[in-house]
């Protein structure tokens, strides 16, 4: 018995059995699934293991065929039903249709091997081979090499068998040799596909190497065999795009030299589409030939042979526009770089491609700058395949060029900016959009924003380089007609962002020349305007671009922000005062508390701006005080709002400077401004406002020295409005009535506002208290003063009486009372009389006497007492006259100075008014008032020159009419 044991039918039973149950059961599914699905998995691994069963049940087969035939039909039949279902599944889909395909043409061809003879014949191994081969191929496809690699040897063995073959007729020799070269092809493209180049190579020159095999082959096998062998070239090519390699360069070239050799001879009839395999093989090997011209110099040659010879008829072929003519137009232009040819050829093999492109594919767009891209060392030839390509896309019959003309506008915006010829760029620019404009073609807005931006972005690089024109050039360009789609809300912006480029080259007149271009509703124009007003030093000008700027409707307050800096730093005041104010506007339309912060500071920078232009020698201080006094009023209102809200505590700083700045101002208004009684009482008013909403508010204890203040503003604002409604009546004005209302009112405030201070003690003490006393004084002589005017003697009696009755009051005050009442011809005597009775009273009870001003008091009374003539009345002057002896006793020469002394002209005249009603009353029966006026005057006749004389005169006098008297009444009884 040999060394190998004899196998019997039963040693292949079992798994002759185990593939059936598979098959059974993959049958089925097969049926049901003719695409990939979730159970093609299942069904590739069944086939993966028939294919296994069906590989060893070939190792295990009997050697004797009649034990084996029944078996090898049923493996035959099976393998070949499987081979037929391969077919029939798409195997080019996606991975899982060729992973089933090629498991399907494995198991079929295995189990085909297994149920082969022992001896097969010649037409039995030419099956097999082929068989072979193109299953290695489906498993080389899909990356199942190792697979590939068992079933190829197993190929081998056939294809062994094949070659010694009897074939003695030669009926099978074109059969076989096709079986063969199919097999070499398969092997090749498996190494190839394992990067075993040395293999693959091996393969090529086992076909090479036969040249009668290869003629037998049919046309279709030709075709397919250059198919494969064109895409090994290519695929060469693809790994290595810059060929480093000489020896992978070279191999690649091989590659397609023997592709295009093979279908070279034959006639383009025999097989659909040879003439594009021959066209593709030879654009190939054009592209091999000048990817390896670097290494190979003729190659560059002949390249630009193949390339002649396959574009003979393009140009006027019917489809001369196809992919492949593009190509071939792409690969002359890459050989005419390569060797460097001039302009004019450059352009005109664009031009070629421009010619034909299909400009409805976006990618043609794209290949065109990309390649423009690559020579930018050719300014004037990029600039004109743009101008070229632009012009053929507008002639486009269908529009359907135009939607890449933002494209190559953007390339020859983005080429121009990087010429150094800044005059020659902006000449190319300028023809393009003149182009545009001459074909009436207006840029959509979403294109016209992309180019306006970079013109934007170019103008500003060139800005920041301190290029002034060509910035401003680049920004005048974004005003061509050929961006009126967006005219409105771009072509102002372009004339401003020019007019600042000028300003920045100091050509004032060319600025204003490009301002006058923009419309004047836009807040951006006026801000332009301002800036070159500015840099000009034209005041006023700046000063009207800022109030249309503020009312414009697109005004934003960071332009007032802007301007405040920039007015700041050019020294002008009166502008920069306009500006604040302007922005101050804006911050007092807003209702949040920082804004209100904000407005503070606001008006603190422009109360120190107007103060300093107040003292400005020649500044119109009248305008400027009023300026000031709103904005310390505007600030009042602010702050005012802050303690309403109970939150003054935030702004206590800007509290306190504000009201000593205003207290501090009145104060210098007072002698430094002229008529400046109106403002400085105002801003005296404001000052004690703000004083008091900082004294309410604040957390710490409150200075005396701070109620002084109080005191003093309150008094001042009140004495300065007294001063200017004295000129309000001397010129007779409308307003008076309502003025002195109003003050009215403010006095009585004024009063109890001080009352309060003094009762509650808050004052310091010593002189400020005694100066509040006095204000109350000087308010009550106001008070008197202002109710004279408005003729309310009921109210000015009340006054008066108060006055009477306070134990603050000094004769001064009584003296000023007298004196307003004095004057006033419409002041009725009984309030007259008042006001007398109550100086004389405070002279004489507080020892303040003025003896000469006390004698002319002191008549008045006597006069109008005894003009009413009744009894009381005249007991109150025999009291005064009286009074007036005392005095004039205890004012004698002989003890006071001069100006102390009782008027002589008065004590005449106070002996004439004692003897006379003293006779008037001895006439009217009056004796005791007659003696009491008697003897008045006869104490009087002491202190008046020859008064001894006048006494006895007297004394006489009065016996005689006394005695007369009495003799006229006894007589009258009788």
């Amino acid at each position: 018995m040999s060394a190998r044991k004899r196998k019997s039918p039963a040693d292949v039973q079992p798994i002759f059995d185990s593939i059936q149950d598979v098959l059974v059961d993959i049958k089925p599914k097969l049926a049901e699934n003719r695409r990939p699905s979730s159970s093609s998995v299942k069904i590739i691994e069944d086939l993966h293991k028939v294919a296994t069963l069906a590989e060893s049940l070939s190792h295990r087969r009997p050697r004797t065929h009649k034990d084996w035939s029944t078996l090898a039909d049923a493996l035959d039949r099976e393998g070949v039903n499987l081979w037929n279902v391969s077919g029939q599944v798409r195997s080019s889909e996606d991975d899982a249709s060729r992973s089933l395909f090629a498991a399907l043409r494995l198991a079929g061809f295995r189990l085909i091997e297994a149920g082969l003879e022992q001896k097969p014949s010649i037409e039995t191994l030419i099956h097999v081979l082929q068989l072979a081969s193109k299953t290695s191929a489906s498993l080389s496809e899909i990356g199942r090499n190792d697979v590939a690699a068992t079933v190829l040897t197993c190929a081998a063995k056939y294809e062994e068998d094949l070659k010694i073959a009897d074939d003695a007729e030669g009926l099978h020799q074109q059969n076989a040799a096709r079986a063969i070269v199919l097999f070499y092809s398969s092997r090749l493209e498996a190494a190839w596909r394992e990067h075993n180049e040395s293999v693959a190579d091996y393969m090529l020159q086992k076909i090479n190497e036969n040249d009668n095999r290869l003629g037998q082959l049919p046309a279709r096998d030709k075709a397919a065999l250059a198919t494969k062998l064109l895409e090994i070239g290519k695929s060469s090519l693809r790994q290595q795009p810059d060929i480093t390699d000489t020896v992978q360069a070279e191999n690649s070239v091989r590659w397609m030299q023997k592709a295009f050799s093979i279908i070279e001879k034959m006639d383009s009839s025999e097989v659909p589409g040879l003439p594009e395999l021959k066209r593709s093989i030879l654009r190939s090997l054009a592209r091999a030939y000048f990817l390896t011209s670097s290494h190979a110099p003729d190659n560059l040659s002949r390249a630009e042979a193949s390339l002649n010879e396959l574009m003979t008829s393009i140009d006027s072929s019917l489809d001369r526009r196809t992919t492949e003519y593009q190509q071939l137009r792409w690969m002359r232009l890459a050989i005419l770089k390569r060797r460097k040819a001039s302009q004019a050829q450059f352009l005109e093999a664009f031009q070629s491609i421009i010619d034909h492109v299909d400009f409805s594919l976006e990618s043609n767009i794209t290949d065109i700058l990309q390649e423009l891209r690559t020579m930018s060392q050719h300014h004037v030839l990029i600039s004109s395949v743009h101008q070229y390509a632009l012009e053929k896309v507008l002639e486009t019959k269908d529009n359907s060029g135009h939607a890449h003309i933002d494209r190559l506008l953007l390339s020859l915006l983005f080429h121009c900016s990087r010429d150094e010829n800044h005059a020659r760029a902006m000449q190319d620019i300028n023809s393009a959009f003149t182009g545009l404009d001459n074909a009436e073609y207006i840029l959509p807005k979403i294109p016209t924003t992309a180019c306006l931006t970079l013109l934007w972005q170019f103008g500003d690089r060139n800005y920041n380089a301190k290029r002034w024109s060509e910035a401003a050039d680049w920004f005048l360009a974004g005003t061509h007609h050929v961006f009126d789609s967006m005219a409105q809300a771009s072509r102002a912006k372009c004339f401003r962002k020019a007019a600042l480029c000028y300003l920045q080259q100091r050509d004032y007149s060319q600025a204003s020349t490009v301002m006058r271009k923009c419309p004047n509703n836009e807040a951006a124009t006026h801000y332009v305007r301002l800036l070159t007003a500015v840099q000009q030093g034209l005041e006023d000008e700046a000063m009207i671009s800022v109030q249309e700027m503020v009312q414009a409707p697109d005004f934003d307050r960071k332009m007032l922000l802007l301007a405040t800096q920039l007015v700041n730093q050019s020294d002008m005041k009166t502008l920069l005062l306009s500006v604040l104010e302007a922005l101050l506007m804006t911050v007092k339309d807003g209702e949040n508390m920082e804004f209100n912060v904000e407005a503070l500071t606001l008006i603190r920078c422009i109360i120190r701006l107007v103060m300093k232009l107040i003292g400005d020698p020649v500044a119109k201080k009248s305008s400027l005080v009023h300026t000031l006094i709103c904005h310390f009023r505007t600030a009042l209102a602010l702050v005012n709002d802050f303690h309403v809200k109970k939150r003054a505590t935030l702004v206590s700083k800007d509290i306190s400077w504000l009201w000593r700045t205003a207290y501090n101002c009145a104060v210098q208004g007072c002698s430094e401004w002229e008529s400046s009684e109106e403002s400085a009482s105002d801003l005296f008013d404001i000052a004690r406002r703000l004083l008091e909403i900082y004294c309410t508010s604040t957390l710490t204890d409150v200075d005396a020295e701070l109620y002084a203040h109080l005191a003093d503003a309150s008094f001042a604002a009140i004495a300065g409005r007294m001063f200017a409604i004295r000129q309000y009546l001397v010129t007779g004005s409308a307003e008076v009535t309502a003025r002195l209302t109003t003050i009215s009112d403010e006095i009585q405030s004024c009063k109890g506002r001080i009352h309060e201070l003094l009762e509650n003690k808050l004052l310091p003490g010593g002189d400020d208290t005694k100066r509040a006393t006095d204000f109350i004084c000087l308010l009550r002589v106001f008070e008197v003063e202002v109710l004279s005017g408005l003729m309310e003697w009921k109210q000015l009696s009340n006054t008066i009486e108060e006055v009477s009755k306070s134990n603050t009051q000094n004769v001064d005050t009584f003296e000023a009372i007298a004196d307003i009442l004095w004057v006033d011809k419409e002041c009725p005597v009984e309030v007259l009389f008042t006001a007398l009775e109550a100086i004389l009273h405070a002279s004489l009870d507080r020892l303040s006497l003025s003896v000469d001003k006390f004698s002319r008091w002191l008549r008045a009374i006597c006069t109008i007492l005894l003009s009413r003539n009744t009894t009381a009345d005249r007991a109150k002057a025999i009291g005064y006259v009286e009074q007036a002896i005392s005095v004039i006793e205890e004012h004698s020469e002989s003890q006071n100075s001069p100006q102390d002394v009782y008027p002589v002209d008065e004590r005449q005249w106070l002996l004439g008014t004692a003897y006379n009603t003293g006779v008037e009353c001895l006439y009217a029966s009056l004796i005791d008032e007659a003696r009491r006026w008697f003897e008045s005057s006869t104490m009087i006749c002491r202190f008046i020159p020859d008064g001894k004389a006048r006494s006895e005169k007297i004394s006489d006098t009065y016996t005689q009419l006394l005695a007369q008297y009495i003799s006229d009444d006894k007589n009258i009884q009788h």
